[in-house]
């Protein structure tokens, strides 16, 4: 891979971000390819905004991406995607799910959230929250596992060069054996949410 596939995940902290920037780095390596990775944490342990730069490509010197080049954003909530959108490139794909978590301070519209990226953004999916929700049969554990399950929607979506199986390898590779389970059942209910 000569030119870089830059990957932004954003979140809110708690969401599993880093986590998810590690799977697909593994995925990655394991493929023989250069990546490398950064986080913008900030004040993450008070639900604060959470980013990771996943750069993939032969030619990367830095692991930050350029405003303006991810050819990916993949957001775990409708604010974050807003306010990571300048790192977006032109014709670059957004996978966001709906289900927003409101600051305590000043409450947004997520409709007027969804709304923007309608307009900006040519290659947009949204993943309802609400449906993530019901397929995992528990919101405790769905929010615990929303990053594999972003993963596997951006995977069958096309948005990740990676597949499922090469996910799930990276799971194992990464994580103790008794979290392999629903963590891959997590990228399984992904893929299903992409055509939901």
């Amino acid at each position: 891979m000569s030119s870089a596939l830059n990957i932004m995940i954003a979140g809110i902290g708690g969401q599993g971000i880093v986590l998810a920037s590690k799977i697909i780095a593994q995925a990655a390596l394991a493929r023989g390819l250069h990546v490398r990775t950064a986080e913008t944490i900030g004040m993450a342990q008070r639900g604060g905004s959470v980013a990771s730069h996943v750069r993939i490509g032969n030619e990367i010197h830095s692991p930050l991406i350029p405003r303006g080049t991810a050819r990916v954003l993949l957001a775990f909530e409708p604010a974050e995607a807003i306010r990571h959108f300048p790192y977006l490139s032109a014709d670059g794909a957004v996978i966001v799910c709906d289900m927003a978590i409101q600051p305590t301070a000043d409450a947004y519209s997520v409709d007027a959230a969804l709304s923007f990226l309608k307009e900006n953004v040519r290659h947009l999916k949204i993943i309802s929250g609400a449906a993530l929700r019901r397929a995992m049969e528990s919101v405790k554990t769905a929010n615990m596992i929303m990053n594999m399950i972003m993963l596997g929607a951006a995977s069958e979506c096309g948005a990740l060069p990676f597949s499922a199986d090469e996910l799930a390898a990276a799971i194992r590779a990464l994580l103790p054996e008794k979290y392999w389970g629903i963590n891959i059942s997590a990228i399984c209910a992904g893929r299903k949410a992409c055509h939901d």
